[in-house]
């Protein structure tokens, strides 16, 4: 029996004192003053927040295990400076982490990273070791830690070579993720995150990371952003910029989720991708939460989306669980040692 295996999930209920706390260092951060001690938080209050928002809705929808990460909108490493964002990085992993412990059936971690805008990637390649020593499975990478400037270099740049080195080493792939918009021209979920997906494939296109790193794997969320729509283009640009085909030069390498809140967006991803680098995904409870009034269902109930494509059993098999243990060696293993 195929498991559905969500790869899209953030905590984005948390317990009260978390978010307080956050307040409270921001604050401390920026009258040049120690930040007060973080919160007593009880396995309790971490169990209501997740019995009655994720966990009830992963029963009611049907999925087996949601690849859970920090809200996205908050991991915003551009707020403070690079102790700022460790610290604040370490404090959601860590949360991470107890929800799984407290939740070891449904939940698995995936990290966030202290990427500083004006920093390098140690701090970041030191608390992705950390989390994997946890039992986290990947992380997600932030392509523009300056929350909607787009001042960083490509993907493509040596900058983040030492990231992918401990990337390969530890065989986990990074879901291309980017926070908070600190940019009024940039709506964060509409447009900021949308946007940051396809300059991200972009990127990718224009260079041969892939070359040096054949083994590394990306997960390029929301569908892809305006990638599958606009497939023919990137075909004609990778021709136009003498790259090989897409198959070859990008495909064994990226990998797209279903967080598209319509069946003709799921139909299109479905017609237009190889059915090996789609990923099943809902974001719930994330950016979009109300109900569609067309169909009288959740917008981002996405299993029924992918339950109701014109594909064999086989393919749709491979969506919900084949490729999610494939992309996530890690999370592979830990189903085998359960006997799954």
């Amino acid at each position: 029996m195929t498991m559905i295996i969500d790869c899209h999930g953030h905590y984005t209920v948390l317990p009260k004192g978390h978010d307080a706390w956050r307040e409270e260092q921001k604050a401390a951060f920026k009258a040049g003053v120690p930040v007060p001690a973080y919160p007593d938080i009880s396995d309790a209050e971490i169990r209501e927040t997740i019995e009655a928002n994720q966990l009830r809705l992963i029963k009611e929808r049907g999925a087996d295990l949601t690849i859970f990460s920090p809200r996205a909108s908050a991991m915003a490493p551009h707020v403070g400076d690079a102790a700022v964002a460790k610290e604040w990085a370490m404090r959601c992993n860590d949360l991470i982490a107890r929800v799984v412990g407290l939740f070891p059936e449904t939940f698995v971690g995936v990290c966030m990273l202290p990427q500083s805008p004006k920093a390098d990637m140690a701090n970041s390649i030191a608390e992705l070791e950390r989390c994997v020593d946890m039992g986290f499975i990947g992380c997600n990478l932030n392509p523009d830690p300056g929350g909607g400037h787009f001042q960083h270099p490509p993907l493509t740049d040596r900058y983040w070579y030492p990231f992918y080195e401990k990337m390969v080493e530890l065989d986990v792939p990074a879901m291309i993720h980017v926070s908070g918009s600190c940019n009024p021209a940039m709506h964060a979920t509409g447009g900021y995150y949308i946007a940051a997906d396809t300059i991200a494939f972009m990127q990718l296109l224009e260079g041969d990371l892939f070359k040096d790193f054949p083994t590394l794997k990306f997960i390029i969320p929301h569908g892809g952003g305006a990638v599958p729509y606009h497939w023919g283009r990137y075909r004609g640009l990778a021709d136009m910029l003498k790259k090989p085909d897409l198959s070859i030069h990008l495909m064994n390498n990226i990998f797209f989720d279903t967080c598209v809140y319509h069946q003709p967006g799921v139909d299109l991803l479905a017609d237009v991708i190889d059915n090996k680098n789609i990923l099943f995904g809902s974001e719930m409870v994330g950016a979009v939460r109300g109900i569609d009034p067309t169909t009288g269902h959740y917008f981002d109930d996405t299993r029924r989306y992918v339950d109701a494509l014109d594909i064999s059993d086989a393919e749709r098999a491979a969506i919900f669980e084949g490729n999610a243990r494939r992309v996530f060696p890690r999370l592979d293993a830990q189903l085998k040692a359960r006997g799954l």
